[in-house]
C-alpha cells in the first residue's frame, strides 16, 4: 500500500501541484478571459477536502506541494490549509511546502506563511512597467505587488520571479528585471507562453518569444555559462558570471522536457490532470467523497490516475501554428 507512485515509463511521482481556487485578483492576458466564468463554489474541493487529498499523496511518496490557483491567497481562510498541511513538514513526510502566487496578497500574508513551514515562493511577475503591468494582468497594481514581494523578503522567505518572455512587451526590460532581481537576492525563471486557454482571445503565436533568442540576449550583456543543475523540474540554468545569478529557463516548445517528469497537477474540483499539455485525467472527488471514512479506495484510484500518465506534451509553434493547445485555461489546470 505504501509503494512509491511510479508511473508507465518508470518516472517516479514525488511533486504535486495543487489548484485551491480557480478565481483570482488579475485577469493576465495568457492565463483568463476577461470576463471569465468561474465555477460554482459547490464544485471546489472543500479545505477539509484538499488536506484529505493531499494527505493521501503524500502518504503515497509525493514529498513536495506547490499550490497555486488561479490566485490561490484569494481563497478564503487558506492559511487554515497551510496551517494544517505544516503537520507532514513537521512529520519528515513532506520536504517542501510552497506555492505560486501573483503577489497581490502576500504582504497581508507572508509572515503567516512562514510561520506555516513555508520556505520558499514563486512569484509571477512580467514587468516592472506600471502601465504594461496593468495592461497584462487588465486588474493588476503593480505597487500592490512590491510591497508584497518586499514584505515576503523580509519573512524570510526566497523569492523565485517568473516572468512569461513575451514578444514585444518585455523584450527591452531584460536587462532591468534581471538587475532589478539582482539587488534583491532573487532568482529569475523566464517561461514560454503556454498555448491554454481561447486563442481568439489573444494571439499566443504572436507572442511567443523563443527562450533561445532570450538566452542570446543574455549572452550579448553577460558571460553565461550552462549549469548541470536540475531539480526534477522543467527549467534549465545558467549562471551570469558578472552578478553569480542564476537564471531559469522553462522551454516547454523550443525544448521538450518531459523525460524527467516527476509530477502531476490537482485541479480545485479533485480532477487529476498527468500532463499540462495533454487531456489525460481523472476524478478524485468522486472517491473521495463517496468514501469520507476510508482513503484506500482514494489511493488505488490515484494510483490508477499515475497508471495512464503520457510520456509527453505535444505543444508545438515550429510549423507557425499553436499546435497542441488545450482549450481549458491555466487558472483551472493550475500554474
Amino acid at each position: 500500500m505504501n509503494a512509491p507512485l511510479i508511473d508507465p515509463f518508470a518516472r517516479a511521482i514525488t511533486y504535486l501541484r495543487v489548484s485551491v481556487t480557480d478565481r483570482c485578483d488579475f485577469r493576465c492576458v495568457y492565463c483568463m478571459s476577461e470576463n471569465m466564468t468561474f465555477l460554482p463554489k459547490k464544485e471546489l474541493l472543500t479545505l477539509e477536502e484538499l488536506d484529505r487529498m493531499c494527505s493521501a499523496f503524500v502518504d503515497l511518496g509525493v514529498e513536495k506541494l506547490r499550490i497555486t490557483g488561479g490566485e490561490p491567497l484569494v481563497r478564503r481562510d487558506i492559511m487554515t490549509f497551510f496551517n494544517s498541511m505544516s503537520r507532514h513538514l513537521d512529520a519528515g513526510t513532506l520536504k517542501e511546502l510552497t506555492l505560486t502566487t501573483n503577489g497581490s496578497q502576500l504582504e497581508r500574508f507572508a509572515k503567516d506563511l512562514y510561520a506555516a513551514g513555508v520556505r520558499r515562493v514563486n512569484i509571477s511577475l512580467d514587468t516592472l512597467d506600471e502601465q504594461k503591468f496593468a495592461d497584462i494582468t487588465r486588474w493588476g497594481r503593480l505597487p500592490q505587488v512590491l510591497r508584497g514581494i518586499d514584505a515576503a523578503l523580509a519573512a524570510g522567505l526566497h523569492v523565485k520571479i517568473n516572468a512569461v518572455a513575451l514578444k514585444g512587451f518585455n523584450e527591452d526590460e531584460l536587462p532591468t528585471i534581471t538587475q532589478w532581481c539582482a539587488e534583491r537576492g532573487m532568482d529569475l525563471t523566464w517561461i514560454e507562453v503556454m498555448p491554454m486557454g481561447d486563442l481568439g482571445n489573444e494571439d499566443r503565436l504572436g507572442q511567443y518569444w523563443s527562450l533561445k533568442d532570450v538566452r542570446a540576449c543574455y549572452a550579448e550583456h553577460y558571460t553565461v555559462t550552462d549549469l548541470a543543475e536540475r531539480t526534477g523540474g522543467p527549467a534549465r540554468y545558467v549562471r551570469l558570471e558578472e552578478t553569480g545569478q542564476k537564471i531559469g529557463f522553462i522551454t516547454p516548445l523550443s525544448h521538450n522536457f518531459c523525460e524527467s517528469c516527476n509530477r502531476v497537477r490537482l485541479t480545485c474540483t479533485g480532477e487529476i490532470y498527468l500532463c499540462l499539455g495533454q487531456e489525460d485525467m481523472m476524478d478524485l472527488r468522486a472517491p473521495l467523497r463517496a468514501h469520507p471514512d476510508d482513503d484506500a479506495p482514494l489511493h488505488d484510484a490515484i494510483r490508477a490516475a499515475i497508471g495512464i500518465k503520457p510520456k509527453g506534451h505535444d505543444f508545438d509553434y515550429s510549423r507557425q501554428r499553436a499546435d497542441g493547445q488545450m482549450p481549458r485555461h491555466m487558472s483551472h489546470t493550475g500554474g
